[in-house]
């Protein structure tokens, strides 16, 4: 028996594509703030910020997908997601809305040897939309 957030996605844009993550890994969505740097971390680690008193991690979802850079502005959002007691925050263009994606509606990524293709967990099709779904536990490693 599947429960009712199973197959709900919170979606966000990076450049004009659409992105979702599955509902239960969102913890919630902020506006951007500002945020401390780390020294010599990765490049696509902007640094940290305290959310309600907890520390978390701020990562640039383009630049850690290879994409363009683009200059945060007020649509930019931070989505805060949890995976195996790993919290981070996400750099975004903008949210856009919950979307529940029947199971039916979802292609599964073939696997390449190519290792961007490996953070696509499958892809969305919804009201003439692709969604790009990710995996977090792909996108949080190193």
């Amino acid at each position: 028996m599947s429960s009712a957030i199973d197959n709900k996605y919170v979606t966000f844009k990076l450049n004009k594509e659409f992105y979702g993550f599955p509902i239960d890994k969102v913890i919630s969505i902020e506006r951007m703030q500002k945020f401390t740097r780390i020294p010599n971390g990765p490049t696509h680690l902007k640094g940290v910020i305290n959310l309600r008193g907890e520390v978390i991690p701020l990562i640039d979802l383009r630049q850690k997908l290879d994409m363009e850079l683009k200059e945060i502005d007020n649509n930019s959002r931070i989505i805060i997601v949890t995976e195996d007691d790993i919290v981070a925050g996400l750099i975004v263009d903008s949210s856009s809305e919950v979307m529940e994606i029947d199971s039916g509606n979802i292609d599964i990524m073939p696997t390449t040897e190519n290792d961007d293709a490996t953070c696509v967990s499958g892809i969305g099709k919804i009201e003439n939309r692709l969604i790009i779904l990710l995996e977090l536990s792909k996108l949080l490693e190193n």
